[in-house]
């Protein structure tokens, strides 16, 4: 395996990792994202065994022990599995994380205390600026949230839009939805609450210019568009009436 590395926005890296043998032949992408800015952040730590190659992917940009931030959609292996790596390898570093997931499972899981996060809130990055949202079970996971850098307009949003493949195309200007709903009609990896489609027009009217995909492509273009979309696709495929 190796983790490639694009620029995928001004500063805003996509470190990918493709690995054939989950769902062939399609394949499946492991994707972190770094923020290069004063106070380095990376959006996704990949697993305990792929740190090596993420953290050496994350030094042809920044040295590994400047990364500030560590941050992640929600509790998973993929999204967080190397935390506590990062955090030795980063003396300075702090993972920041939604108030929940901190009280439910980072103050004891961190090896230094989390920074929680109000819903809402901003960290001020230098030269960068992400701000953090709530989006609980959206796509899964109670303390599920993501991340949106005001100064691109990117947002780092996790599961939501998971793709099989992406191997070639770090970023497209194509339907995400087709493929993103193919991939979860296989997996059904998606929680169902009340607002889900909600959360996701929610997200779209912050107007987003660059998607950040944590499996398969990423996306420029109308990310307004792409959250609407994706949210009447589940609208269709979960709310429909059954008769």
């Amino acid at each position: 395996m190796e983790t490639k590395l694009d620029e995928i926005a001004d500063g805003i890296y996509r470190l990918s990792t493709f690995v054939a043998e989950v769902v062939p032949p399609a394949g499946f992408t492991f994707n972190q994202f770094l923020i290069a800015a004063d106070e380095p952040l990376l959006f996704h730590t990949g697993p305990r065994a792929m740190f090596p190659l993420v953290a050496e992917a994350v030094a042809r940009v920044v040295p590994v022990e400047s990364v500030r931030w560590i941050t992640f959609g929600h509790l998973e292996s993929d999204e967080c599995g190397s935390m506590n790596m990062w955090l030795a390898a980063a003396p300075r570093s702090e993972v920041a994380h939604g108030a929940l997931g901190c009280d439910v499972s980072l103050n004891d899981m961190c090896d230094r205390p989390p920074r929680p996060m109000a819903d809402g809130e901003t960290i001020d990055l230098g030269g960068k600026r992400v701000r953090h949202f709530d989006t609980p079970h959206v796509p899964h996971g109670w303390e599920a949230r993501v991340l949106f850098e005001e100064t691109t307009g990117t947002l780092l949003c996790g599961d939501l839009f998971s793709q099989l493949g992406g191997r070639d195309v770090p970023l497209t200007t194509g339907d995400l939805v087709e493929p993103a709903m193919a991939a979860e009609g296989m997996f059904r990896a998606s929680s169902m609450a009340p607002d889900t489609a909600e959360v996701m027009r929610r997200l779209g009217e912050l107007s987003p210019t660059t998607l950040a995909v944590m499996h398969g492509s990423s996306y420029s273009g109308d990310g307004h568009k792409a959250l609407y979309d994706l949210a009447a696709a589940y609208e269709e495929q979960y709310l429909r009436p059954a008769f």
